[in-house]
């Protein structure tokens, strides 16, 4: 088993990993939490995959447990689907000492996430991510949240959970496209904190993508701790917990544009990746051969890597939306060398538009 101590005083919490080990949820949680009542919440497609061997495992040991299963899809990251977590809970009576364990990707993750923050103003939850980038970057930090119609992820609250428990074998079930998504934020890391992680990627990717994973379970432990890390120093994104914002300026409008159905999240991310890259190379600030590696390794990852039919200028009034912006400034993460960024709010909207517009066809 990998370990990860996300260390944050009181509300510090671990990361577990391993393979193979669902059996043992209940056994593990032991402890952790005040009250038997337990609440597992999953979506249409996780659900029946894993939701009864974790009952199972959670009877055994002891708790009252009861699963709730949501619609699946970014497009049902929404209010209404709080609103549904909170019924079930008020009317099978849990109480405050209740606990609730997020058993899917990123969208159940941030959805449970919000409803412990918010129910009796906060009960406990688990994250158990099933998804590869749930499991590298949404289930750990405690950004809880729903999206609203004009904006990704703008209503929620910082909120940790008590653990993040991974699986790493429930990856085997995953559709490849949504593995190949989770290697937008994997990629991310590389770029932000470690040209080391990023070396690994350029040497193993095709074979990641081509189902030989046998490093995979350390590539997640490296990107949990460069998370912990960064969240340890910044729980709620005062500073340097901004840089792991990279690509996510961009890619939150073009998945707002489309509304959240044409791109998944790294898909989006990778663009706004490659379009971050561009600009500060135009800008005299990342090399233009350091930019081509990153093309090239998302390239590898089979991930998007232009705008399509989107117009710029659709792309650029969503920019200007976005909950980062600061006095009508966009703020976005770039790339000084692989390894290394910025956050900047001094960037030309012009050489955002032009950029935007070099990636808009995808011919």
């Amino acid at each position: 088993m990998e370990k990860v101590r996300v260390e944050l005083g009181e509300r510090s919490y671990d990361i577990l990993i391993s393979s193979a080990w669902l059996e043992e949820v209940g056994e593990t949680i032991r402890g952790l939490v005040p009250d038997e009542k337990v609440l597992v919440i999953s979506d249409e497609r996780v659900g029946p995959l894993y939701a009864e061997k974790v009952l199972a495992s959670l009877h055994s040991s002891g708790f009252d447990a009861d699963d709730l299963f949501l619609p699946m899809g970014e497009e049902y990251k929404t209010l209404a689907e709080v609103e549904k977590v909170f019924n079930f809970l008020a009317e099978y009576n849990y109480s405050r000492g209740c606990t609730l364990i997020a058993l899917g990707g990123g969208v159940v993750g941030d959805i449970t996430g919000f409803a412990a923050a918010t129910y009796m103003r906060g009960v406990h939850y688990i994250q158990m991510p099933t998804s590869l980038l749930a499991m590298v970057d949404s289930s750990v930090g405690g950004k809880t949240g729903v999206n609203h119609r004009l904006s990704k992820n703008l209503i929620g609250a910082f909120y940790q959970p008590r653990l993040v428990f991974i699986d790493t074998d429930v990856l085997k079930t995953l559709q490849p496209e949504e593995f190949r998504a989770g290697l937008g934020e994997v990629i991310k890391y590389g770029v932000i904190r470690d040209d080391e992680l990023f070396l690994t990627l350029e040497d193993e990717m095709e074979r990641l993508v081509n189902d030989e994973k046998e490093s995979l379970e350390h590539i997640i432990k490296r990107c949990c701790e460069i998370k912990s890390e960064i969240t340890s120093k910044d729980e709620r994104e005062a500073n340097i917990r901004a840089i792991l914002n990279f690509g996510h300026t961009i890619g939150h409008a073009i998945e707002a544009l489309t509304n959240y159905r044409k791109y998944r999240h790294g898909e989006a991310v990778a663009i706004g990746m490659i379009a971050a890259a561009r600009i500060a190379v135009k800008m005299g600030m990342f090399d233009d051969m350091q930019s081509q590696r990153l093309w090239e390794v998302i390239v590898k990852a089979k991930l998007p890597y232009r705008c399509g039919i989107l117009d710029p200028e659709d792309i650029m009034g969503r920019m200007r939306k976005d909950k980062k912006v600061r006095a009508g400034k966009i703020r976005m993460v770039l790339p000084k060398k692989i390894g290394e960024v910025e956050v900047r709010d001094d960037i030309p909207e012009k050489e955002i538009l032009n950029v935007l517009c070099e990636m808009g066809s995808e011919k």
